[in-house]
């Protein structure tokens, strides 16, 4: 059994060294995040500094949590300028509302360039900022809140999302304009134009009428009001802003962002799921605290560590699967078969798992179509998967390592025997075909009971049989019956 331990630790810190290979040529293969990083300028002026960073993905808890890193970063820094590189077709509402918030309360500056499109969600983020810039081609609108398939949802989330663009035009304040003799003042950004990007009904004279969800080209939007100026490039924006000379800092990546997206790569919690519950199978099969245990509590570590960092499991998902774990050692050490205990344990530690993998807070969106079902079935399937394959394999192994007779097993299990003379054997009983009951759990030994008399059995194969188990005696050797289920 030593020698079967010494082999999993083999393999076990080879795959160590594979996870700190590919770890290492993820960070060797790492680059700016963005294009318009290779145009910042060079030249920096003592005193000025500017805080670039990107926003190119779906707007989800993700991006709320990359904007409040930079956002405290930059003014830590203390940074004169923030510039938001965007480019997104939208995400979920709140998480947008979440960094309009933060945009609107910052006390740097905060300027948006668009490098592409700022859709729907996208939209809400860039009047937010207090200056706008655009590529030629870019556009920025198209707020109307829709589900998955593209369908607008119910009005309520509607009459909220219009509510939000218009107060978030109102925050940029008012300016004067000289009319002839009179001074007027008008909206800096026409609240009734941000309206029209989520409602249909809204008519801007000359600009939409009252059958189209409005998005503004970058022209567009340079003339009513929507964007400072046109800008190829994050530098183009600084130059127009008088800001080219100084000092700039890029968000990159960490090593330790990169390692935590390589550790909460969908891939490799299957194969820490596999680990886990080959460890707990393996632990079982063998007495004592061993190897198995130590792999399992590894694998456990590498799957919640990394999402406990990241802020998606909550102490409860974590709860759920120790619970679970301990539901099936009640269910095998103190109320032997399989039961409620058992089964609700097997749910229990599947859930935890799941869970564990998902933003719960983003399950609200799944009734109203903005998420769809698949956000949940995906990690479910993922960890059912892993199971089943941990436990396909598991059996695998261990016919492979602890029962049979090939060369394999030989080699890393102890296969000794006590010579014949140190063995009382009985006589041949002629049991072997003979149908009993397991009064003890065979693992793999204990107690059955043929007719009224009780005799020493073990389980064929090492394999596990419950107690009051209907069993067929294949063989008597050495005292022992070899049993198996009917």
């Amino acid at each position: 059994m030593f020698h079967f331990q010494g082999t999993l630790m083999r393999i076990f810190i080879s795959l160590i060294f594979l996870l700190f290979f590919c770890v290492g040529n993820a960070f060797s293969q790492s680059s700016p995040a963005t294009d318009a990083a290779d145009s910042l300028p060079l030249h920096k002026t003592p005193g000025r500094k500017v805080y670039v960073f990107p926003i190119h993905e779906q707007i989800m808890p993700a991006a709320v949590r990359l904007t409040d890193k930079c956002l405290k970063e930059a003014e830590s820094w203390g940074a004169q300028l923030v510039v938001i590189d965007l480019n997104t077709y939208g995400g979920l509402m709140d998480a947008a509302d979440t960094i309009r918030t933060r945009i609107l309360n910052c006390p740097v500056p905060v300027y948006v360039f668009i490098n592409n499109q700022a859709a729907s969600a996208g939209a809400l983020i860039a009047l937010a900022a207090d200056s706008i810039y655009m590529r030629e081609g870019a556009s920025m609108g198209a707020a109307t809140v829709v589900d998955q398939q593209g369908n607008a949802v119910a009005d309520k989330y509607q009459s909220f999302m219009r509510s939000m663009m218009r107060s978030t035009a109102e925050a940029q304040g008012k300016v004067a304009e000289i009319r002839g003799t009179d001074t007027v003042w008008r909206w800096r950004r026409d609240p009734h134009i941000a309206e029209a990007m989520v409602d249909p009904r809204v008519v801007i004279p000359g600009l939409i009428d009252s059958s189209k969800v409005l998005t503004l080209t970058t022209q567009e939007a340079i003339r009513w009001g929507f964007c400072e100026g046109k800008a190829s490039s994050v530098k183009e924006v600084l130059q127009q802003t008088g800001m080219d000379e100084c000092e700039v800092k890029e968000y990159h990546p960490t090593g330790l962002d990169t390692l935590i997206g390589f550790l909460t790569n969908p891939a490799f919690q299957g194969v820490m799921i596999m680990l886990m519950i080959g460890g707990i199978y393996f632990e079982l099969q063998t007495p004592g605290i061993g190897f198995p245990l130590i792999a399992a509590i590894c694998g456990a570590l590498l799957y919640f560590a990394p999402l406990y960092v990241e802020g998606v499991v909550a102490h409860w998902e974590l709860i759920l699967f120790l619970a679970g774990i301990a539901l099936l050692i009640l269910e095998i050490f103190i109320t032997p078969g399989f039961g409620v205990l058992g089964i609700t344990g097997i749910i229990a530690m599947i859930l935890g798992l799941v869970f564990a993998t998902i933003d719960t807070d983003l399950l609200k969106y799944i009734p109203s179509g903005q998420i769809s079902i698949g956000y949940l079935l995906k990690p479910l399937a993922t960890v059912l998967v892993s199971i089943t394959l941990s436990f396909i394999l598991s059996l695998w192994l261990g016919r492979r390592f602890l029962t049979g007779h090939s060369r394999l097993r030989e080699r890393v299990v102890l296969t000794s025997s006590i010579g014949s003379e140190y063995i009382s054997r009985e006589t041949d009983r002629h049991l072997v075909g003979h149908h009993g009951v397991a009064t003890t759990v065979l693992r793999p030994t204990g107690k059955i009971r043929i007719g009224d008399s009780y005799y020493e059995a073990a389980a064929e194969n090492g394999l596990f049989i419950p107690k009051d188990t209907q069993v067929e005696v294949v063989r008597d050797e050495a005292g022992i019956l070899y049993c198996r289920t009917l």
